[in-house]
């Protein structure tokens, strides 16, 4: 399909649109921009506190597990937007009215495994560390499931 096919089959769809699809474009479009911005500063700012406060400064020591942990928690946190931002994507290109779970269910995965690697395991109690284990199986097996589902809905289709 060429890009002018494309751009008329888009400019089509828009005009059946109604307000709310309208409406939800422009804030998913927003957001998205927002996100991205997000994302920019922190890997700017990431770029920065690594280049300068540890390699520069010489604060990067290998045998010092705080400085990986803050090092993998910032990017982590640039992975979990990143993945917020896709999925934003995916809801502004979707044709149902349905928002992808699996992408909802990455992105709390990602953010339990962020706190666990920022978990100070010397000053958590064993009922915490259980507690996140069995919210990491809980989330894995959903996500298990509901890709085991979607798989078989297309075997269907």
């Amino acid at each position: 399909m060429s890009i002018k096919d494309e751009f008329q089959e888009t400019k089509s769809e828009l005009r059946l649109a109604s307000l709310y699809q309208w409406f939800e474009r422009a804030v998913v479009l927003f957001l998205t921009l927002l996100i991205a911005i997000v994302v920019v500063a922190a890997v700017w700012t990431l770029s920065l506190k690594i280049l300068f406060g540890l390699v520069l400064a010489g604060g990067l020591d290998p045998s010092d597990f705080r400085v990986f942990q803050a090092v993998f928690g910032m990017i982590f946190t640039v992975i979990i937007a990143l993945e917020f931002k896709k999925s934003l994507l995916v809801v502004a290109e979707r044709r149902e009215a349905v928002v992808q779970i699996r992408s909802v269910i990455v992105i709390a995965l990602l953010a339990i495994c962020r706190k666990v690697i920022l978990l100070d395991l010397n000053e958590t109690d064993a009922l915490h560390t259980l507690a996140f284990a069995t919210v990491i199986l809980a989330l894995g097996i959903v996500y298990w499931l509901v890709r085991d589902s979607d798989g078989r809905r297309e075997e269907t289709a």
